[in-house]
Formats: C-alpha cells, sequence, structure tokens
C-alpha cells in the first residue's frame, strides 16, 4: 500500500503542532501505521538547522538566507524520513512543509515567493497529498503564541503584520489548490478541531 503525506499548516498560535499531535495519536489507535514529525526538524541535520532558524533576534537572517537554510532542511527530512516512511506504505503526519516557507518566507519581499518555489521544484519536487490548514485570528494566534515563553520565538516577533498577511496567504493558497488543501477553523476547542480534522483524513485513507 502506498504511504499518504498528510501536513499541518497555519499562523503561529493557530494549534496546529497540537492538532498535528492529536492527529497521529488518534490513526495510531485507529490501527494505521503513522510516523509523526515535524518541520523545520525530523531528522538529525534538520534539526540542527531549526536551532539556527527559530532562535536569536527577528533580523538574524534575511529571508533569502531562510529560504535557503529551510530548503536544506527539509531536503534532509525528505531524504532521511518522509520518503523513506512513504515507500514503506506508512502515514507520514507532519506539522508544517513547504507552504511554511511559501508564507513566512516567501511574503516578505518582492519575487521572494518565486525563489520558495523555484527551489522548491528544483530541491524537494513533493506536495503533501493532503494539507489542513489551521485558521485562526491573527491576533488570537499571536497572543496564544507569545504566552508560550519558549525559545523557539523568533518569527512571533515578527508581530500580528506578518501574522495577518501568512493567515490571507494560506486562504488564498487552498482556493487555489482546493484538491489538496482544507480549511479548518482553529477558534474552537482542541477537541473540537481534531474531531473535524479526523474524520476528513479517515475518509480520505477509506476511501
Amino acid at each position: 500500500m502506498a504511504g499518504l503525506f498528510l501536513t499541518f499548516e497555519g499562523i503561529d498560535g493557530s494549534g496546529k503542532s497540537t492538532q498535528a499531535r492529536m492527529l497521529a495519536e488518534r490513526l495510531d489507535k485507529d490501527g494505521f501505521d503513522v510516523v509523526a514529525t515535524r518541520e523545520p526538524g525530523g531528522s538529525p541535520g534538520a534539526e540542527e538547522i531549526r536551532r539556527l532558524v527559530l532562535e536569536g533576534d527577528p533580523d538574524r537572517w534575511s529571508a533569502e538566507t531562510e529560504i535557503l537554510l529551510f530548503t536544506a532542511a527539509r531536503r534532509d527530512h525528505l531524504e532521511r524520513l518522509i520518503d523513506p516512511s512513504l515507500a514503506a506504505g506508512r502515514i507520514v503526519v507532519c506539522d508544517r512543509f513547504a507552504d511554511s516557507t511559501r508564507m513566512y518566507q516567501g511574503l516578505r519581499g518582492p519575487g521572494l515567493r518565486q525563489i520558495v518555489d523555484d527551489l522548491h521544484e528544483l530541491m524537494i519536487g513533493r506536495e503533501p497529498d493532503l494539507t489542513f490548514i489551521i485558521d485562526m485570528d491573527p491576533a488570537t494566534g499571536h497572543a496564544r503564541a507569545k504566552g508560550r515563553q519558549g525559545s523557539e520565538e523568533r518569527f512571533e516577533d515578527f508581530g500580528t503584520d506578518l501574522q495577518a498577511r501568512m493567515r490571507t496567504g494560506f486562504l488564498e493558497l487552498a482556493a487555489a489548490e482546493p484538491d489538496r488543501c482544507v480549511v479548518v477553523d482553529g477558534d474552537r476547542t482542541p477537541e473540537a478541531v481534531a474531531a473535524d480534522v479526523a474524520g476528513i483524513a479517515l475518509e480520505r485513507l477509506r476511501g
């Protein structure tokens, strides 16, 4: 059986990581062979790059440098975990993938989105089978994200303006790719969101 590649996207604080974890746990409980992973990260080399890009001052890297770093991390993740798992027929549930780079870096200057897409086509060459976009008001999401008070707050420090532009970008992406992207209202309890996500995922798996 061919594997299935499921990803979660959305602005900071929308609950992507929680929903990715809850779906992986649900699918595992239902007897599916599941691999739960994240980006940036998911492989030893990619986790090293994660520390470089998510910690420090907002102006630590230019958007162009970030695109290169994220693509390098994604390539390692793809080679070492995602592709082998899918080839073995497993379900890969990933917290973020290339769509995040399209938004976080691609929206920060003219021509950057094209650079992201060109590098993705050259070095990655794969899109998820199904992407859940967890939608939320930018102010609410930003407040949630800042309330975590962790060490990986570099992108939260760009403020709500970037979050608002990313929300618009994610919704436009969903409209452009309806066969791949599903928008889920994230302004509810995690359990209510997870129930919708699981229903959609199971329909795809059993269809």
